[in-house]
């Protein structure tokens, strides 16, 4: 992501929704948008009432790699989209949405200054009702990139805006205990945006070929490890499926 200007303050924060409306569209917020590949939404689930899973359905077809995150969902998928049980390990977002309660939400900031730190934190989106004034001054303290006071869906919709050129959609893998008490992994392959069939067994590792190939979890670092000389990754993906 391009670095943005910043207010006097050292700070980007988004100004309220109605006068980004009364003066047009943000220049550095679009350029942030435009620049992302992925967009990480915490607190997307499978329940299609709350706001994270709608915001899967509502920015699907415009252009970014959609990565939802909840703990309790992961490994099941939002209109081919997988969920993620938290932001892969070895992985840097662009855009990291917070559709969760202030105390989480901060819960979540802190983690990520300690992963990243300031020079490499992605923009944080504070969807409406997770900013908090505790959580708001770690982001200053800290000179972070944040959007507050405003809906990503809202701004993207009223914007039109589309990624170009549009994200590739990667087939996905997960990883999961056996059924049969074998104590052997069951390690599957779904093509780009298909969805998972259930399970019920313990998850153990889910992501796409994008992160299978930068994630530093145990199980993709192995995963790297048992390719053919001259085999792309997503073959042996595939093969060992």
């Amino acid at each position: 992501m391009v670095e943005q200007p910043l207010t006097k303050h050292g700070l980007i924060t988004c100004l309220s929704p109605l006068l980004i409306m009364s003066e047009g569209r943000e220049e550095w917020l679009d350029a942030a948008i435009n620049h992302a590949h992925s967009i990480h939404i915490l607190g997307a689930g499978l329940n299609p009432e709350r706001p994270a899973h709608r915001a899967v359905h509502d920015l699907n077809g415009r252009g970014w790699r959609l990565v939802p995150i909840h703990p309790r969902d992961a490994g099941n998928s939002i209109l081919g989209r997988v969920i993620r049980p938290e932001i892969e390990p070895g992985i840097t977002p662009d855009i990291v949405v917070m559709f969760l309660a202030p105390a989480r939400a901060q819960a979540a900031v802190m983690s990520m200054i300690v992963r990243y730190g300031s020079e490499h934190m992605p923009l944080i989106w504070l969807q409406r009702g997770a900013e908090s004034d505790e959580l708001i001054e770690m982001l200053e303290e800290n000179a972070l990139k944040y959007v507050k006071q405003d809906c990503i869906v809202e701004y993207i919709t009223r914007n039109n805006m589309q990624r170009n050129p549009r994200a590739e959609a990667y087939p996905w893998f997960r990883q999961i205990s056996d059924e049969d008490g074998s104590g052997c992994s069951v390690w599957q392959a779904f093509e780009p945006l298909q969805d998972g069939s259930k399970f019920t067994t313990e998850l153990e590792w889910v992501g796409d070929l994008s992160d299978l190939e930068n994630s530093q979890h145990t199980i993709a670092r192995y995963i790297r490890s048992l390719g053919l000389p001259d085999e792309q990754l997503v073959d042996t993906a595939i093969r060992l499926a």
